[in-house]
């Protein structure tokens, strides 16, 4: 008999869901719980809340064969996997309530020889209190490699009580995720060596990639650092294409040729950072050390202040052109997805919405429904061919597939910001 037979998904968002999916195509009985009521009764039906390639597919599937159900509450199972939001406050501050809530909720049907696991972005520190947690209120539980841990990572003998924590962090890319997570390496660490090697087997039921054990703090931080180190290389792009513009130079052409050199390779610029990883996870090590984590809270700023430049930009253009209609060319915080998380197009266009009411005009391909904050706001929702016929101005925010087709001919009587470089072949501020 396999050793995981019923495995429990608490979440399903952006990454509980495909995850939920794909054990469950792998012979695993799998509830996937969430909170809000739509989404379980949409999941439940065999259908998606999000945009996600192949996703609608394997779900219909997998709901169809009774490999995957869904709840709002969690029930006994032999795996229990975290996958919940964890963002910041208005200090940019990790705010864990989600996870805490969701430990709460498995903290009663838990049993010996459970396994649970994190998966949710997390600092320094947050599985270890994932333990505790669960034996405050579980006494009758243990957690080790024959029973509850001590401070120096040694155990007691309580075999029949044992449960498992550990910390895993999803590292995939919005559009590739169900390829991702069974190809890419992932790293797994335990709150003790027991524990790193009972989730290891369970990761390497279904992932192909490499399952590397370490320490549940150095899984935390690893994840934390792989978003750090993007954000301060996209801060300097960001920093690069500040500098140009005050000096009238073209950004995408110093970059171009910058990276002709051997071990140069200058990331491109855009109107700041967004998603819920490279925007977020910088301010977790922040916050754990602040007084060393310099480079990261500069590269922060730098990001952060480049959306408030491009607003500039923009709002000086508008002025210029009291008369135009804008088009603001994308929504999501990448291109080709749906994802508005922590989006800098959003914060852009939701400033310029605000500001000039119906002259702006909203392109997104990737939504399937306007958004209803801006949709609130009197701006009217377009095609991009709709937009570049009756507009003068184009933001161009997000380096969507559907703007890079538009040829220059039927495009040239607009004045641009283009953030993204999309459309080099004609002069554009970045």
């Amino acid at each position: 008999m396999h050793e995981f037979q019923k495995v429990s998904m608490i979440g399903l968002g952006y990454i509980g869901l495909p995850t939920a999916a794909l054990i469950a195509s792998r012979g695993m009985q799998v509830l996937g719980v969430d909170t809000k009521e739509e989404v379980v009764k949409t999941v439940a039906a065999g259908t998606i809340h999000i945009s996600e390639p192949d996703l609608d597919g394997l779900v219909s599937k997998v709901v169809s064969s009774g490999a995957l159900r869904t709840s709002t509450k969690p029930e006994p199972a032999d795996v229990f996997m975290i996958a919940v939001p964890t963002p910041i406050d208005r200090d940019n501050r990790p705010d864990l309530s989600m996870v805490r809530a969701a430990v709460d909720s498995i903290t009663d049907v838990l049993e010996p020889g459970n396994l649970v696991i994190l998966e949710s972005t997390s600092p320094i520190g947050t599985t270890e209190g994932i333990a505790t947690q669960i034996l405050e209120r579980r006494p009758d539980l243990h957690v080790g490699a024959n029973g509850k841990t001590n401070g120096n990572g040694q155990t007691n003998g309580h075999a029949n009580s044992t449960i498992n924590v550990a910390y895993c962090p999803e590292r995939v890319l919005p559009g590739k995720i169900l390829t991702e997570l069974i190809n890419n390496d992932r790293c797994i660490g335990g709150v003790t060596p027991a524990c790193t090697r009972r989730a290891q087997r369970f990761y390497k039921s279904f992932v192909r990639g490499a399952c590397v054990a370490t320490t549940a703090r150095a899984a935390e931080l690893v994840k934390l650092t792989e978003n750090a180190y993007r954000d301060a290389n996209i801060a300097f792009a960001n920093e690069l294409s500040m500098i140009c513009d005050r000096f009238d130079i073209n950004v995408w052409e110093v970059i171009d040729l910058a990276n002709r050199h051997p071990r140069v390779n200058v990331l491109r610029p855009g109107p700041g950072v967004g998603g819920h990883c490279i925007a977020v996870d910088p301010w977790f090590i922040i916050d754990s050390a602040p007084d060393l984590a310099r480079v990261m809270r500069m590269s922060r700023e730098v990001n952060l202040d480049k959306t408030q430049k491009i607003i500039e930009q923009a709002e000086a253009l508008i002025e210029d052109h009291p008369y135009a209609n804008v088009a603001c060319c994308g929504l999501a915080f990448k291109a080709n997805i749906d994802d508005l998380r922590e989006s800098p197009a959003m914060e852009v266009a939701r400033h310029l919405a605000a500001k000039y009411g119906s002259r702006i005009k909203i392109v997104e391909p990737n939504l399937r429904r306007p958004h209803p904050e801006l949709a609130a706001l009197g701006v009217e929702f377009m095609t991009i061919d709709e937009a570049i016929h009756c507009c003068e101005i184009a933001v161009l925010l997000v380096d969507h597939d559907e703007f890079k087709m538009v040829p220059l001919a039927e495009r040239r009587h607009l004045d641009v910001i283009d953030t993204r470089g999309v459309w080099q072949d004609m002069p554009a501020r970045a």
